[in-house]
């Protein structure tokens, strides 16, 4: 690698009008699951001026009242709920189900690839910029809803470009705040505060330095937000919910789909390996990719890459994966607790962000280490 580039991620508000398209679908997802943990759920939804559309594949013993989450969360994230809502769903593809379900184990739901990541840049095992993107948009959020400053709406984003020498974190490069705001909020007001309320608390621990080209509400006025000026879709924030699009993703969405989708509960249990993987000390960054054919219990594929910065040998690293986690659907859904509908909590700032995530835990640490024969180093 060089000694000298910029990484760059991007985060997004709870208000932007795809992430709550993602949360309008989790929650969906949770109201399913609280009365049946075995709901089977791939939920879609479209929004735009006027109109949320609800749609996908819905195999639950009780269905939610559907049109009650749309209005409900609309309303809680800041918005006027005042919007039609139509819901187009039916139960899951009987093709699909009885793949999932013939073996004596679990199937997958679909195939696909799905990868974790880890380092040890960061608190939370994460890379420096995705970290600091995430941060500004929930100060943003913290500030609307406190009050801290007034006259902000709920529709924002932030980007966050760090330099990086000889592989560690070293400066800002620049950044970028977009935030929506009422029709007459004086712009060079809202700079000062956003700079002052957003910027100073969220970037702690790399502050700009003079170089740093800072960016607030670059193309001016900002008062049209959510599904009023975009439409909204839900998966269409892959990169803000992963790695900010600093490690390979394998295309599939996450929001709205329950644990037997692998797109969702395979990138999962793929970044709860790589955490384990740092914490343990087994490795400085790691990358794990898992693969998955639909109606089959165990991956097809699994691999561990460490990016030189690991003295144990890789394919050991494997060896010792597949040992420590059941990385069969039926086993992750176990492990994780992925039957709960504990989803929405998790779908805004990173899926990675929140320490409290059971993916986030490092409780494997210990036995990944002994798996590979070191002694780990504690306290």
């Amino acid at each position: 690698m060089r000694d000298k580039y910029i990484l760059t991620a991007e985060s997004v508000t709870e208000g932007h009008p795809d992430k709550l398209c993602d949360t309008i679908a989790d929650r969906v997802l949770d109201a399913c699951l609280e009365h049946d943990p075995s709901a089977r759920v791939a939920c879609e939804v479209m929004a735009t001026a006027g109109k949320i559309i609800v749609a996908g594949e819905i195999t639950a013993a009780e269905l939610p009242d559907i049109p009650a989450i749309v209005c409900r969360t609309v309303r809680e994230t800041g918005y006027d709920s005042d919007y039609e809502v139509e819901v187009i769903t039916h139960d899951q593809s009987g093709d699909i189900a009885g793949a999932v379900d013939s073996s004596a184990q679990l199937g997958a739901g679909d195939q696909g690839i799905m990868y974790g990541y880890a380092c040890s840049e960061t608190e939370q095992l994460l890379p420096l910029p995705v970290v600091l993107a995430h941060r500004l948009t929930a100060q943003l959020t913290s500030a609307r809803i406190q009050g801290t400053i007034l006259g902000l709406g709920p529709d924002g984003k932030a980007q966050v470009s760090v330099e990086y020498r000889s592989n560690a974190p070293k400066r800002i490069a620049s950044l970028v705040v977009s935030c929506q705001h009422d029709a007459d909020k004086d712009l060079h007001q809202l700079r000062r505060e956003i700079t002052r309320h957003v910027i100073v608390p969220a970037l702690r621990e790399l502050y700009p330095d003079p170089k740093t080209e800072i960016l607030i509400n670059p193309s001016g006025r900002f008062v049209l937000g959510g599904f009023e000026a975009d439409t909204g879709l839900t998966g269409r924030k892959l990169m803000v919910d992963t790695y900010g699009g600093l490690v390979p993703h394998g295309g599939g969405a996450l929001s709205g789909k329950d644990a037997t989708k692998v797109d969702r509960s395979g990138t999962y249990m793929a970044r709860y390996i790589a955490k384990n993987i740092v914490a343990a000390g087994l490795a400085e960054r790691c990358t794990v990719s898992l693969a998955y054919a639909i109606g089959r219990a165990e991956p097809v594929a699994v691999d561990v890459d460490t990016h030189n910065t690991s003295w144990c040998a890789e394919d050991a690293l494997v060896r010792a994966v597949r040992d420590v986690f059941d990385l069969t659907p039926s086993g992750i859904i176990q492990t994780l607790g992925l039957n709960r509908p504990i989803f929405a909590w998790y779908c805004n700032y990173g899926h990675f962000t929140n320490q409290d995530a059971p993916w986030e835990q490092t409780d494997r640490a210990d036995a990944l280490a002994d798996a590979c024969g070191i002694k780990r180093q504690t306290g």
